[in-house]
């Protein structure tokens, strides 16, 4: 896929690197920069390094800023991942954000889905369901798209590299 982690080696998603959701058409590829994280008692970097969450999960609001580019809509996205970590270690990912295109329309971003750590290191596998909206009539044909996301975060570095496909 491209992706490459905060050292700029490649990242793969397993022996044959193919990624299944590239088969639909590319709508949109996102770079965004974790600009803040708010804590409700966990330690955001204990969860990211690796260390079991507590008993009852652990909740971190991470707000994204960055580039949308590659694929139909092209501009800058903003938004917030209102992650989970449940107790039995899985990440939940929540996350509502806005894509502002090239030409300043703005597009209503919902997604969820999940975090999966890749042994040894400090990638997060992301796998999104995404809805799309906006009442701009131009930008009418993102209401009716069933999208499927795939990517990564750096948990080290904050940068998130993330392609999503019409399904």
């Amino acid at each position: 896929m491209g992706f490459t982690d905060a050292s700029g080696e490649k990242i793969g998603f397993g022996a044959d690197d193919t990624d299944e959701t590239s088969k639909g058409e590319l709508i949109y590829e996102y770079r965004p920069q974790v600009t803040q994280t708010v804590e409700y008692g966990a330690s955001a970097d204990a969860m990211f390094a690796g260390e079991p969450p507590p008993p009852e999960g652990a909740r971190f609001d991470l707000y994204l800023e960055g580039p949308v580019a590659g694929g139909k809509l092209n501009g800058t996205v903003r938004g917030v991942d209102y992650l989970n970590f449940r107790a039995d270690g899985r990440a939940e990912l929540h996350i509502h954000a806005e894509i502002v295109t090239e030409n300043g329309k703005n597009v209503a971003l919902e997604a969820g889905g999940v975090a999966v750590r890749q042994d040894g290191s400090s990638l997060l596998e992301l796998r999104e369901h995404v809805s799309l909206r906006s009442n701009h009539a131009e930008l009418a044909w993102v209401n009716g798209l069933e999208i499927w996301a795939r990517g990564v975060v750096d948990v080290a570095s904050g940068q998130v590299q993330l392609r999503a496909f019409s399904v």
